[in-house]
């Protein structure tokens, strides 16, 4: 078993003036010379005034007895305090010629998010480690940009009405029971969705780092707890459903082998795995895996097949509780981080705060690595989106190098603490080479395309076994190429850009493609449990393949029964993301077994026989 490893920026007034200025433009340019307040009714001591020239507005104030107070030349709109009525100056003035229109201050509430206005907390405002990292200066294009990147957030579930997760509209599963119900009475899942990637357009409660990223919420734990089965069938979904990046947020003392499957998958696809490091710290600092299935053991942070992160504290430090040595990649903020809490959860795993400017929604810190490796998963999002053709090891190099050891690692907290405004900037300019491919049954069909304008060809490449290079195309200027192999057998290809004297600029992640259809297999298994009182009896069919780029879920699975010495048909089920179909035995004794047809991918696959009883 596995458990959940968990322990302001203030808009300029004149941004503010601004907005109100130029809605009420919009909404009054029909109304010019007029006031649409009578005297007595003026709610405000001071006066917006438009205006056709500086001569008129001049000419028009002069004798009235007011002073201008706030400008925008630009609009041509001035804010002005008059010495006595404001109501009265207003009707005034509103017949005055070259005043285009006379009005009140329009109230607005700026679209910040109120965890990360300034605020007598420590660190300036709640929500502190989203300055701490860099994330607010992060420019907006790319904070949009990141609309086509998805976060998949393996966990205990997430509070869809919590403001910052409802407005990403998340996609959802639920890995335990195969539906998408992903109610978190945990809470653990929803904090760690809210810092990953909660809404940061919506002017209520805080932001997640990833700023316009959409989110996968995938609920694999009950009561808590983690197994290596869900794990590995929440990956798969989250993967099979277009994640780039896959949030893991808990841990345990010994790696598995469905696991390493499952990371495994996600490799192929080139998908970025993200890991806590754990809080063991002060308890032994034992190694935590997946972590340590990521960044390995003695690798010291180099290379790896993903991110494992260690927290820091307000002031940069390693948090006590968090894990150190030789499998910590970076590390972010996780000591009482701010973040959205599910309704569903209890006040005393995760106690509510008042948060000023909120409306909606429950708010409070937690500690952890927990919650520091969501942040990475959002940083890494605002990476991809500077620069969408960088390969998962790319994002990873990036973020590791723009961290706050400047390219130095210590055990202590790896390359250091995410700057996420560095890591943007430079992976807007890192050369890089995407490649796709698509199959057509014996063949495949490449694409590539480079992320600067100084390629020149390209050099298509395949892997072996041991990752031995074999040169398909020396040298090519089309962007696209069909290959044709054996059928059953899997292909890993490269591309590489080249500049014009043939140097290598960027290489691509390895692309696998399964020519044909592969082998598979499929296993029946018996299971008895007792559940309040009451016997359950169960068979698990699990389809695999020997493939590793082959999705296995929406596969088809036929249930038969012996009778009579021939095999009828009973029952069908679609497979979930890790391959499995589940189905209650009834009571008596039966002779059963599972097959599978075949697809475009997979040849046909029957289980052994087997005889069950059901209570």
């Amino acid at each position: 078993m596995v458990t959940a490893i968990s322990k302001r920026f203030r808009r300029g007034w004149t941004l503010v003036i601004v907005a109100s200025i130029s809605g009420f433009v919009l909404a009054t340019s029909a109304s010019a010379h007029r006031s649409e307040f009578r005297p007595g009714k003026w709610p405000s001591h001071t006066v917006l005034i438009g205006y056709s020239s500086e001569q008129a507005l001049e000419t028009a104030l002069r004798g009235r007895g007011a002073r201008v107070v706030a400008r925008v030349p630009a609009l041509r709109t001035v804010s002005v305090r008059p010495s006595g009525d404001a109501a009265s100056f207003a009707a005034d003035l509103s017949r005055a010629q070259g005043i285009d229109f006379v009005q009140p201050p329009v109230p607005r509430r700026a679209l910040v998010e109120p965890a990360l206005t300034p605020a007598a907390v420590p660190g300036g405002s709640y929500q502190w480690q989203y300055v701490l990292t860099g994330a607010d200066r992060v420019p907006d294009r790319i904070l949009r940009a990141a609309s086509g990147i998805r976060i998949g957030i393996v966990d205990s579930g997430a509070d869809l009405s919590a403001p910052d997760l409802e407005g990403k509209r998340p996609m959802t599963y639920n890995a335990v029971d195969n539906s998408s119900d992903v109610t978190d009475t945990i809470g653990h899942g929803t904090f760690v969705a809210s810092l990953a990637a909660g809404l940061s357009s919506n002017g209520e409660g805080m932001a997640g780092i990833a700023g316009e990223a959409r989110l996968i919420t995938i609920k694999a734990s009950s009561a808590g707890m983690f197994t290596d089965f869900e794990l590995a069938a929440a990956i798969a979904y989250a993967v099979d459903n277009g994640a780039k990046i896959v949030n893991l947020s808990l841990g345990g003392p010994r790696a598995s082998r469905t696991e390493v499957r499952a990371l495994e998958y996600a490799l192929t696809k080139d998908v970025l795995l993200v890991a806590a490091a754990g809080n063991g710290a002060l308890e032994g600092n034992p190694v935590s895996y997946p972590a340590a299935l990521l960044q390995p053991l003695n690798s010291n942070g180099v290379s790896g097949y993903g991110l494992s992160v260690g927290a820091s504290t307000i002031t940069g430090a390693r948090a006590d509780f968090s894990n150190h040595g030789s499998y910590i990649s970076l590390a972010a903020p996780g000591e009482e981080v701010f973040g959205a809490i599910s309704k569903d959860s209890s006040p005393k795993n995760f106690p509510r705060v008042a948060l000023p400017g909120s409306t909606k929604g429950l708010y409070g810190y937690s500690s952890g690595t927990s919650f520091s490796a969501p942040q990475v998963a959002g940083a890494a999002a605002l990476v991809w989106a500077a620069n969408s053709s960088l390969s998962s090891r790319q994002v990873a190099d990036i973020l590791k190098q723009t961290a706050s050891g400047g390219g130095q690692w210590n055990p202590e907290l790896g390359f250091g603490v995410i700057n996420v405004a560095a890591a943007v900037e430079v992976a807007a300019v890192t050369p890089a080479v995407s490649l796709q491919a698509v199959k057509y049954g014996d063949a495949a069909r490449l694409s590539w395309r480079g992320s600067t304008r100084k390629e020149k060809a390209y050099r298509i490449l395949s892997l072996g076994a041991n990752d031995e290079e074999k040169v398909l195309v020396p040298s090519t200027t089309e962007r696209s190429q069909t290959f044709q192999g054996d059928k059953g057998v899997t292909y890993s290809f490269v591309v590489e850009s080249l500049d014009a004297a043939g140097g290598v600029i960027a290489r691509s992640a390895p692309v696998l493609v399964t020519l044909g259809q592969a082998k598979s297999a499929l296993t029946l298994t018996p299971f008895k449990y007792k559940q309040r009182g009451k016997r359950y009896s169960i068979v698990f069919a699990v389809l695999a393949a020997e493939a590793p780029d082959v999705k296995l879920s929406r596969r088809i699975i036929r249930l038969e029964q012996l009778l009579n010495g021939k095999w009828r048909f009973v029952s069908y089920q679609w497979t979930d993301a890790s391959g499995r179909v589940i189905w209650v035995v009834p009571r008596g004794r039966y002779t059963i077994r599972a097959i599978f047809k075949q697809s475009s991918e997979l040849r046909p696959a029957n289980s052994r026989a087997l005889t069950v009883s059901g209570f």
